[in-house]
């Protein structure tokens, strides 16, 4: 009997990045049941998706220090305006 799998949108960007890095491993080592590779493979677009949303919500967070005319930090600006 397998585990129960933890739900992927509950995941963090690490632990999301983590679980997508055992199932590349395990595909690559080709080892596995067509029908458990076919899952994990579905599992691991999930993840993928996943992994993609939380850096996107983290880019659109960074901000960038803004410098003064005597080079003091002035404020922050947002590194990608749109």
């Amino acid at each position: 009997m397998t585990e129960p799998v933890p739900d992927v949108s509950a995941l963090s960007f690490e632990a999301a990045l983590a679980d997508l890095e055992k199932i590349v491993a395990r595909l690559e080592q080709g080892q596995v049941p067509l029908e458990e590779s076919i899952a994990i493979y579905q599992r691991g677009e999930a993840l993928k998706k996943r992994c993609d949303e939380l850096l996107k919500r983290a880019e659109a967070r960074v901000e960038t220090i803004t410098v003064g005319a005597d080079g003091a930090p002035s404020g922050v600006k947002p590194l990608d305006p749109q």
